[in-house]
């Protein structure tokens, strides 16, 4: 370990118990989405940055903007850190404030951030409050323990993960209020992920016509009809499993039908009939052409039905998150400083089946990795789940990792 890193975790080891209290004042916050009122946690990191020395620039998100994502209240912060004379690279650190509600079945208040044999429990603790705190000290390591370093660190504290992202991370890169080279996005300590899975939701809605159940040959039954797309549907998973990701942790396209509504009464024939399809698309895979290849298969399905008037609605295409040229910068920096730290091998690089904030950048072209606090698996620390929590020994290695790889990128 070189001078600047002795330095480095000198600084942080005096301040481990600062980050935690940030993460518990995030913690005590709500910030369920839905419902999606995330007015009140931004203030309350904007706050938490200023007591430490950041001047948060905030991006409060227009009312229109807002509803269309399907939330109350969204404004996002940036803090941007210059380190030495800031020529050199702009590195983005992007979590979110935003949280699944609570549920039932918790030990321990969703609120609370109690901390009990070394976890800190509470809604948002592993996913992903705790990489606020991590980023944070990890920027503030570099600005103020006097390392030789240059270029600026952009926090980037978005609130809309759990709906898409669309006003938070890519609202901040279209709107050039973020213009990074490389970006950090929330994760977990034991992988880099390179990789996710996009993922396309279509409404489908058949339409017939009415007819009173006596004499059912008078109308279109639109129920009937889905029953034909919901077996092409089915045939057509079959197909999609013969695909396969060369990426480690994905495996093949997946399709589900979510919801289904339908009918007016026991002795009416149906007159209309709509489904919710989830199809995961691989990195591999072309998004727009993924959606074409379905809405056929679906049109297909009806090409031998009289009566049935069909309407498909795109409800959210995410496409998937890829490696560009320059993630492995990162990754370099990443593995090296990981092993140092960790000390259990080499640093797992992957992908994962769910998809995240991190497409938005590669999206813009930027490369990014996502890698913050927290366990080798979502289950572990029950995230999204009842008792989530993230263990304080995960968070001090995760800062460690994240400021010495800042360094060794500002260094070069």
């Amino acid at each position: 370990m070189n001078s600047d890193k002795i330095k480095l975790e000198a600084w942080l080891a005096k301040h481990e118990s600062g980050m935690v209290d940030m993460l518990k004042k995030l913690v005590a916050t709500p910030s369920d989405n839905p419902a999606g009122d995330c007015l009140p946690i931004s203030e309350v990191v904007a706050d938490q940055l200023r007591l430490r020395g950041f001047e948060p620039q905030l991006d409060l998100v227009d009312e229109k903007d807002v509803q269309a994502a399907g939330m109350i209240r969204v404004q996002n912060i940036i803090a941007d850190t210059v380190i030495g004379t800031g020529e050199g690279p702009v590195i983005a650190l992007n979590s979110h404030g935003d949280v699944v509600p609570p549920g039932d079945g918790w030990t321990y208040d969703p609120y609370g951030g109690l901390i009990v044999e070394g976890k800190l429990y509470g809604r948002g603790a592993a996913v992903s409050k705790s990489d606020i705190a991590v980023y944070t000290y990890a920027v503030m390591a570099l600005r103020e323990s006097g390392v030789t370093a240059s270029g600026k660190l952009a926090l980037a504290i978005t609130f809309d993960e759990e709906t898409g992202g669309e006003v938070g991370p890519q609202r901040l890169l279209r709107k050039g209020l973020l213009e990074p080279d490389y970006a950090l996005v929330a994760g977990f300590t034991y992988a880099a992920v390179t990789a996710h899975n996009g993922c396309l939701h279509l409404e489908v809605i058949l339409k017939g016509s009415s007819a009173h159940a006596a004499i059912p040959h008078t109308g279109a039954d639109a129920l009937e009809a889905m029953t034909d797309v919901l077996n092409a549907l089915y045939a057509y998973r079959k197909q999609l499993s013969k695909m396969v990701s060369n990426v480690n942790g994905i495996h093949s396209p997946t399709l589900v039908v979510g919801l289904i509504q339908g009918g007016i009464n026991t002795n009416v024939v149906p007159d209309r009939c709509a489904i919710r399809i989830d199809r995961r698309i691989i990195p591999e895979e072309n998004p727009v052409t993924a959606e074409k290849e379905l809405i056929a298969v679906i049109a297909a399905a009806l090409e031998e039905v009289p009566g049935i008037e069909l309407q498909v609605r795109r409800v959210l295409l995410a496409h998937p998150f890829r490696e560009l040229a320059g993630t492995e910068l990162l990754i370099e920096a990443l593995r090296s400083n990981w092993s140092g730290v960790i000390q259990e091998g080499e640093l797992p690089v992957q992908g994962v089946p769910l998809y995240a904030d991190a497409r938005h950048f590669t999206e813009a072209g930027v490369p990014a990795v996502m890698f913050g606090a927290g366990p080798r698996t979502l289950e572990e620390a029950n995230g999204h789940r009842a008792d989530e929590h993230v263990m304080l020994s995960d968070m001090t290695k995760a800062v460690r990792i994240v400021a010495f790889t800042l360094y060794d990128l500002l260094s070069r």
